[in-house]
């Protein structure tokens, strides 16, 4: 066997996919995914990862569409290099491999005029609950701040959104039906001349379009975290099912989470994804092991 031949054979191509290299189809070449939580990056993040794709790559980026970002065509001597350049400026490898993949984020109520939740401190804050545990299978979660769904909550193994409990006044309402039109899961009807409001709580998907709409300030509203489980895009495909009502706090969400890796450390099978396995097991088991929060 040739040295190059014996070389490429002795790369231990699964370390490097857990340390972020992915192997091209050119088999010389690696694409450097840098991790990127919550889909924010400081200006000097930008620059470092400039200088690695201008003097180790062939000066391109690639955005995926979670978030990250990669610097392709980098040689595989030229790794520890690009390593020392990530360390020295603050940036770390993406994750991947049977892990909980970078949490992806909306901007969130910070930015955003709907967002109801603060997204990107609450991606960082589950990435450090969530960092080096080891799964069945690869884990996706994202946070966004609204029903509006830009990061499509639906479509993770665990989807974050945020929402609003809306709160009725009959002494402000002045019944003018503007709640009826505005809401989506039609949860509210209105008959103006009997002074009359009906509201299916049951209905509700928490948009609080109701409670932005009301010009009286008759709606009002707490807001609140909605959690989805078991989304997954790829060639098949799940809906997320959202098994709990709304909850309110930060550290309600990372308990929930924190049960359901537990959960699927437990029951999933290697390789198997979240939702298949909820679609193997039944929802109604992660419901129950979600007791607490019911």
């Amino acid at each position: 066997m040739n040295t190059k031949l014996k070389d490429r054979v002795t790369i231990n191509l699964k370390a490097l996919k857990e340390n972020g290299f992915l192997q091209q189809v050119q088999p010389d070449r690696f694409a450097l995914r840098v991790r990127v939580v919550g889909g924010q990056l400081k200006a000097e993040n930008l620059q470092a990862i400039s200088e690695i794709a201008r003097e180790y790559g062939n000066g391109t980026v690639h955005f995926t569409s979670r978030q990250a970002v990669e610097v392709p065509y980098i040689k595989l001597e030229d790794i520890e290099d690009v390593k020392k350049i990530l360390q020295a400026n603050g940036l770390q490898p993406g994750i991947l491999g049977a892990r909980v993949r970078t949490v992806t984020a909306c901007q969130g109520r910070e930015i955003c005029k709907h967002g109801y939740i603060e997204t990107t401190g609450l991606a960082r804050k589950i990435t450090e609950a969530t960092m080096g545990k080891d799964l069945p299978h690869k884990f996706k979660i994202g946070v966004t701040g609204c029903c509006n769904n830009c990061l499509k909550a639906e479509e993770n193994d665990l989807g974050i959104k945020g929402g609003i409990r809306p709160v009725w006044s009959e002494a402000q309402c002045t019944f003018c039906g503007g709640c009826k039109v505005k809401c989506p899961a039609k949860a509210i009807s209105v008959n103006k001349s009997k002074q009359k409001l009906t509201y299916k709580q049951d209905k509700c998907i928490h948009c609080g379009k109701c409670v932005k709409i009301c010009p009286a300030k008759a709606w009002s509203g707490n807001e609140g975290l909605l959690v989805f489980f078991g989304g997954t895009f790829g060639n098949r495909i799940l809906i997320g099912q959202r098994l709990l009502p709304i909850v309110f706090t930060e550290a309600e969400v990372l308990e929930i989470i924190d049960k359901a890796l537990k959960f699927y450390q437990e029951h999933g099978k290697k390789g198997e994804r979240f939702g298949f396995m909820l679609e193997r097991l039944g929802m109604d088991k992660l419901q129950t092991a979600l007791s607490p929060w019911l």
